[in-house]
């Protein structure tokens, strides 16, 4: 097994143990995240993201799936499942991921999973009707980012 893949490995069982702290130890001081909720985390902010939430987190479970590693890069599938805690609905979300690595931490992660899909589970109608539009995108993107500013500076960052 490589370096990369068990720092993957790594990673997504802190993870599946809802440990944000162990998952934030597994990035780059310069790294980056990208998702259709939170497009453009630098530096601290995806661990901060994870923090955040694990921290509202009660009953997230990982589903496993591949994970690769070799070369500088690497990529991994996952399903979350959780309650979506802002409406308290059950949300089963497949993502995919590609990782680029550097000083044996991860520096750049992209995750995607299908923005509707998440959105009819996450928000119910709401999300059915205006999940594929780029209104109700933005506005969840924004909210995501505001609060995660807010926990960020509850942490003084």
């Amino acid at each position: 097994m490589s370096a990369e893949t068990a720092l993957l490995d790594r990673f997504y069982t802190a993870f599946a143990r809802r440990d944000a702290e162990g998952m934030a130890a597994c990035y780059h001081p310069q790294a980056r995240f990208s998702d259709p909720v939170f497009p453009a985390l630098e530096g601290s902010a995806p661990g901060d993201m994870w923090r955040m939430l694990m921290s509202r987190s009660t009953d997230l479970t990982l589903e496993a799936g591949g994970r690769s590693a070799a070369n500088g890069e690497g990529r991994a599938d996952c399903v979350a499942v959780y309650t979506f805690t802002a409406t308290g609905r059950p949300v089963r979300n497949p993502i995919s991921s590609t990782f680029r690595f550097r000083d044996g931490l991860i520096v750049e992660q992209r995750d995607r999973f299908d923005f509707w899909a998440w959105s009819r589970q996450a928000l119910g109608l709401p999300g059915l009707l205006l999940g594929w539009t780029p209104l109700l995108r933005g506005k969840v993107q924004r909210q995501a980012a505001q609060g995660l500013a807010a926990f960020r500076r509850k942490l003084g960052r």
